[in-house]
């Protein structure tokens, strides 16, 4: 849709101009199309204006092409904070902290795996916990949590899930340093403690793939993709642990946006200065939730992996299966920026944006030091993914940042509605791909109509420079919540 006050900037750019609305600090931009803009919701637009008047705010306030109004920020959203006159909010990094992606490739090729995809899908169903409320195969002492916090993939592995190796491929090492056990609620503690290694509900998924087109055959050689080879997509985060850390500090946010005088055009934006006790509380709660997140991915993929072994009858050198990258797209992170020419800390909040590093980086693994960082980007059900590198231009113009997936353009209620007398399933089947989950309204809302093309989506970001695409993945098996 065209909305009145915007200007083109280019042909993947919409700017928000500082005048938009009245305490707008900055401008917003959002990276957009003309295709895709028809999608745009007019809420979502007056979130990036409402993030733009945030105290402390450096750069602009942008968003991603696959945008849509979220809690505070929009989905897609991308804002920094300057350390000293900034703040940060919850509604900047969402109710599930540390959603994300990991993908892992294989030496399986798909002629190999479609005769028993059936029998893979239903192995991943039984070995990994799915659905609203689902509980894992772990139970945790409030001591095990608290270790599992601080410790993040690393506890996940010193149980003997997966190999140490793995940590190496994840966002920070799989752990942010500074969590504090001692700020979690015993309501988030109750909640965490049965759902490690659990997917959870909604978008979340683990989906079987393989490897449909190649844009960049030197890259995708380089983090071990070939043409029709087998890979396997995990995304999901913190389940019902970060969401009550992330509900338990919006009360104290709204409480301190008071008491610090932060004028919110919108209360969901609750904030506190980044120096305040209440800020560096919830920094240091959320990253105890990130930690629990990479942990839990950490013990899906070894269930997978134990999957994939019992249909196969393989073991580890016959599937060949790794860890290509693990990454984030709710979190908040401190990072050294160039702003105005000048090198400074700042704190970026991605609420459904991805890290997207250059090559040279110094927080990349040193194996992919020289290629760039590897972009995860999952789509809907029924249609592609990608894996695309960060770039320079990024660092230069999105913080470091990218899209993280399709972008819904229907609510879930508007999609069960549209989805009426349908079985998505088997609409599914049709397309040759194996779909199980743990009841037939998730299919309804998460049926491919309810999301922007990820094609479109992903090809915005290419044209933008912020990320390169380097493969193309189809599924052809999924497991959803």
């Amino acid at each position: 849709m065209s909305v009145e006050g915007l200007r083109r900037i280019d042909s993947i750019r919409l700017e928000i101009p500082k005048g938009y609305k009245s305490g707008m600090r900055t401008k917003g931009i959002i990276y957009v199309d003309e295709a895709l803009e028809k999608d745009l919701e007019v809420h979502a637009i007056e979130q990036v204006a409402n993030v733009a008047s945030l105290p402390g705010i450096v750069g602009s306030s942008l968003a991603m092409p696959d945008i849509h109004t979220g809690y505070g920020f929009t989905i897609g959203g991308v804002a920094a904070f300057d350390l000293d006159e900034g703040i940060i909010s919850p509604g900047g990094v969402g109710y599930d902290i540390n959603c994300g992606v990991r993908l892992l490739r294989s030496s399986l090729r798909k002629e190999e795996v479609v005769p028993r995809i059936k029998d893979l899908v239903e192995a991943l169903y039984t070995h990994i916990p799915t659905g609203v409320g689902s509980k894992g195969k772990l139970r945790l002492s409030i001591e095990d949590e608290k270790k599992l916090l601080l410790k993040g993939a690393r506890w996940a592995v010193e149980q003997g899930f997966s190999d140490r190796e793995d940590l190496e491929h994840i966002e920070s090492g799989g752990c942010i340093d500074g969590a504090d056990p001692d700020l979690i609620s015993d309501k988030a503690y109750e909640r965490g403690k049965a759902q490690q290694g659990t997917l959870g509900s909604g978008n979340h998924f683990a989906e079987i793939q393989y490897v449909d087109e190649i844009y960049d055959e030197a890259a995708g050689n380089r983090l071990g993709l070939y043409k029709d080879h087998i890979t396997v997509m995990i995304h999901t985060g913190s389940r019902g642990f970060g969401h009550q850390v992330c509900t338990d500090f919006l009360d104290i946010m709204e409480r301190a946006a008071t008491k610090y005088k932060i004028a919110l055009y919108d209360k969901e934006l609750a904030c506190a200065p980044f120096k305040s006790p209440e800020a560096q509380d919830y920094l240091a709660a959320m990253r105890a939730a990130a930690n629990y997140a990479w942990a839990n991915r950490q013990c899906i993929m070894h269930w997978v992996k134990e999957s994939f072994m019992q249909v196969l009858n393989a073991g580890p050198k016959g599937l060949g299966m790794s860890l290509i990258y693990d990454v984030a797209h709710n979190i908040a992170k401190v990072e050294e920026h160039t702003i105005n020419g000048n090198k400074m800390k700042v704190v970026v909040h991605r609420k459904g944006a991805t890290r997207a590093f250059p090559p040279g980086h110094p927080e990349l693994p040193a194996s992919y030091r020289d290629l760039g960082q590897p972009v995860l980007i999952p789509g809907d059900m029924g249609r592609a993914s990608y894996v695309l590198l960060g770039t320079e231009k990024a660092m230069t113009e999105s913080f470091g940042s990218t899209c993280h997936g399709a972008g819904r353009v229907m609510s879930r209620h508007q999609a069960i509605k549209k989805a009426k007398g349908r079985a998505i399933w088997r609409e599914m089947a049709d397309k040759g791909i194996i779909v199980r989950s743990a009841g037939r309204e998730t299919l309804a809302e998460e049926m491919s109509e309810a999301y922007k093309d990820i094609s479109s989506v992903v090809d915005v970001v290419h044209r933008a420079g912020i990320s390169k695409k380097i493969v193309r993945l189809r599924p052809i098996g999924v497991i959803k919540g």
